[in-house]
């Protein structure tokens, strides 16, 4: 209804889960990481709660995306069901046979766990994913924690997420359930955004919809972060209703009054509940706020004010608020300009558009004001260098990251390209993370940034110097603010790492080879630590003790298993070494 008059392809602000729309925050690049780690390290359980509407289909639609291709998964959506019907549940999404008219488990259990024997000597992983787990019957969870009993002698044959409201972090913690909660090995509890995050999103969702200026004021934004708690779900909300508000007043831009008419529209007429902040909460804030102007009221009644004063206090002209959630906001009205301060909002780069000035911008001398204007020059281009990315930027990108590795390559995808890395000694890793993942990785990396239009574009991470990043988009080098880079990446990403000199690409004890002999000379040289070896080439207990150990200095999974991240690690503290490195990554958020 409302798209044309702002200039847009469609709605910005639906609820529905389009993946054009992503947005992930920093904290939910983390919650996607944890589960990418579950799923890549095997066993145990691994569990995401957080409130309703802060986005965890949207993490688990992104780690979907995101599973490898040896990667089976069976999704369970409704668990409000018995034992035997989860179990049937499970093997219905695995496609596995089975009678349809048995009523015993062992049945079910004894097929699953042939299905998963096969699966394993395969070479495939299989992932249970059960959403809304809060729902969970005790003897459903307690049949849930006996499938992780399905096991090799080295390695569990299934994994399973548990995603919930912060309710299943309360039913895990019984007492009766303790055994189910000492096998969970990643935990992750995900928050309502930040106000900066807030912004971040309502800009993000105008771009995808072909916005070319800021549509909502600061002060707006401040007030539907506010109102809506960080949600992101009750972000929509608000700025859907409220731009439909905008356009019938004919306005072009949403201000705080209109946020206001629009939270008591759609807002129950008791208040908002918002997480950590409930409806007393505001309630106290509105209190509050009428007492506090009574008070005024009464003193400006009975105390007579000098002349100047009194005239200036009768001139005031402010907005009469009727909600009172939204007096307590603009109560807090003189705040806002101190948190924007400390918190810049962000905003919609525009082309030829006036610049609002402001007191500050006065005092900036002129060298802060060319920096200024460099930074935004950069921006503008990284964006534009996402818009106009054609379909060979993937094949630039891996072509330019063998080339950093003394290697040529013709790859077009991703497949192709990891395929040819074992006969150039090196592997692929691919997954999802955060800044705090690339520093310790410390390799040339392509990240998935997402363009204006929601398309992935592949872009190469060769150099991180201060805050400053140096990429090539398409062939085309540039160098941006990490934090531009961080508003277009979701967490995905590629690189190569090189495996020991007989190529094996995990190392695990009992194995017996020449590149356990390298791992001990490594060890060695990386802590000074050694172990009394009979047989040096063997992978033994006292040399699985010193990895663990390696590996808990760097707050990794201590499983002494030696995979990607312990050989790249080990790699790294070889300073000699010929493998390109990333630089240090000093402004990581």
């Amino acid at each position: 209804m409302y798209e044309k008059h702002f200039g847009l392809t469609e709605r910005p602000f639906s609820i529905a889960p389009d993946p054009r729309f992503l947005y992930m925050s920093q904290q939910h690049r983390e919650a996607l990481a944890h589960l990418l780690y579950g799923v890549g390290e095997g066993g145990g359980f691994v569990q995401l709660t957080g409130e309703v509407g802060t986005g965890k289909t949207t993490v688990c639609r992104c780690l979907l995306e995101q599973l490898p291709e040896h990667v089976d998964i069976a999704l369970i959506l409704n668990p409000r069901v018995t034992a035997l019907e989860l179990l049937g549940s499970l093997c219905d999404e695995l496609q596995i046979q089975y009678a349809r008219d048995t009523t015993s488990i062992k049945t079910l259990i004894d097929v699953l766990n042939a299905y998963l024997l096969d699966s394993h000597a395969r070479g495939r992983r299989t992932v249970l994913m059960i959403d809304e787990a809060q729902n969970l019957s005790a003897e459903a969870l307690e049949q849930v924690r006996l499938l992780t009993n399905l096991e090799t002698t080295r390695e569990k044959l299934l994994q399973i997420i548990l995603v919930g409201q912060p309710e299943l972090r309360e039913l895990l913690a019984r007492e009766d359930l303790r055994q189910l909660s000492q096998r969970i090995t990643a935990r992750y509890h995900l928050e309502p955004i930040s106000r900066v995050e807030t912004s971040a999103y309502i800009r993000h969702r105008l771009q995808v919809c072909g916005a070319s200026a800021t549509l909502f004021t600061d002060t707006a934004v401040e007030l539907i972060h506010k109102l809506s708690g960080g949600v992101p779900r009750l972000i929509n909300v608000l700025s859907d209703r409220a731009m439909l508000g905008a356009f019938v007043e004919g306005k072009r831009m949403v201000d705080a009054p209109i946020v206001q008419r629009a939270a008591r529209e759609v807002l129950p007429e008791e208040g908002l509940e918002m997480p950590g902040k409930g409806v007393w909460h505001w309630l106290r804030m509105g209190t509050v706020a009428v007492l506090a102007g009574l008070l005024s009221y009464f003193l400006a009644v009975t105390i007579p004010l000098p002349g100047s004063a009194q005239l200036a206090m009768n001139s005031v002209d402010e907005p009469v608020l009727e909600n009172p959630v939204v007096k307590a906001v603009v109560a807090e009205k003189p705040k806002f300009k101190e948190q924007l301060s400390e918190e810049p909002p962000i905003e919609l780069a525009t082309s030829g558009a006036e610049v609002p000035q402001t007191n500050e911008s006065e005092d900036l001398s002129e060298a802060e004001i060319e920096s200024q204007l460099e930074s935004e020059s950069l921006v503008m281009d990284l964006r534009r260098a996402l818009a106009e990315a054609g379909p060979y930027a993937s094949s630039r990108a891996w072509k330019s990251l063998y080339g950093l590795w003394g290697v040529r390559s013709s790859a077009v995808s991703d497949e192709q390209a990891c395929a040819q890395a074992p006969a150039a000694g090196l592997r692929c890793l691919q997954g999802g993370g955060t800044w705090t993942a690339l520093k310790l990785f410390d390799r040339p990396t392509l990240l998935l940034l997402v363009a204006a239009e929601g398309r992935r574009v592949p872009v190469l991470i060769r150099e991180v110097v201060g805050s400053q990043v140096r990429v090539q988009v398409d062939g085309r080098d540039l160098e941006v603010p990490i934090g531009e880079i961080e508003r277009h990446w979701f967490g995905e990403y590629r690189l190569l790492w090189k495996v020991p000199p007989s190529g094996n690409a995990a190392l695990h004890p009992g194995d017996r080879n020449a590149d356990v002999k390298w791992l001990r000379d490594r060890l060695a040289k990386a802590t000074g630590l050694t172990a009394i070896a009979p047989d040096p080439f063997y992978f033994d207990v006292g040399l699985k003790g010193l990895v663990q150990s390696f590996q808990r200095d760097l707050e990794m999974n201590a499983d002494g298993v030696v995979g990607a991240r312990t050989f790249i690690s080990l790699n790294n503290l070889d300073r000699a070494s010929s493998v390109p490195r990333l630089g240090a990554v000093t402004a990581s958020r």
